[in-house]
């Protein structure tokens, strides 16, 4: 269990915070909680020293004559494994920040995508994990690719269907095929799909299924590969094949 606690001098800013980090944990399952909120930089130190403390996210400009920063090197002299993230409008601190040991840097306006990231970053961190994720949006968002169930084509969009949500992205799957792990194949002209993640196959009506009633299709010409992926691991069938470059 991680215990997070949050610093603004905004009420409204603390309140949208803790409201999507709350978020991010239940739709990721992750094993944590906000334990404590404030305006004032004194009463998080205060109940720094006295409370189990694991993640601190501050703002720098606290409306304060203590700053954010000043908290931060506070905080490290009775606590050197918090975890510190400043999420700021304040671009040009952004170089003292990483001096006291910062985690994160975020510019605000907060976006739920780029806190994510941020989120899961800190979990693989703290649990030693190391899963992969595919990024979009030149690099901007990124996806734990063990969330995502199947990429759709759609014009000169992709779509990709996850766990909690589906991302758009301008691309093409020439481009995101190198990107992604063996296990993602092939099954139509307009999909790709997560093998981890079907729940069911209906060969006779090239139905893929997944856990949440979400579905998608495989096409005629790619059914003989694709069973013969799906049944026996045989990835040389896979996207490499030049036969499904398009």
């Amino acid at each position: 269990m991680l215990n997070f606690v949050l610093c603004d001098d905004s009420k409204t800013a603390i309140n949208r915070l803790s409201r999507m980090l709350e978020s991010i944990i239940i739709e990721n399952n992750l094993d944590g909680q906000v334990v404590f909120s404030t305006q004032s930089p004194t009463e998080l130190l205060k109940y720094i020293k006295n409370n189990i403390v694991n993640v601190a996210i501050l703002d720098i400009d606290l409306k304060d004559k203590i700053s954010g920063l000043d908290l931060a090197e506070s905080i490290r002299k009775y606590n050197k494994n918090i975890y510190i993230i400043f999420i700021t409008g304040h671009l040009e601190f952004g170089l003292v920040a990483y001096k006291y040991k910062t985690f994160d840097y975020i510019a605000k306006p907060l976006t739920i995508e780029r806190f994510r990231e941020t989120i899961l970053r800190l979990y693989d961190d703290v649990t030693g994990d190391n899963p992969k994720y595919i990024r979009l949006d030149n690099n901007k968002t990124i996806i734990p690719e063990n969330t995502v169930k199947y990429i759709q084509k759609e014009g000169m969009k992709l779509i990709f269907t996850t766990d909690t949500r589906d991302y758009e992205v301008y691309s093409s799957f020439n481009k995101v095929k190198p990107l992604l792990p063996k296990q993602f194949v092939r099954c139509h002209k307009s999909y790709i799909v997560n093998l981890d993640k079907i729940n069911d196959i209906d060969f006779s009506t090239n139905t893929i299924l997944f856990n949440d009633n979400k579905k998608c299709y495989i096409g005629p010409k790619y059914k003989n590969d694709f069973r013969e992926v799906f049944n026996y691991g045989n990835f040389s069938n896979n996207l490499d094949s030049t036969y499904h470059t398009k």
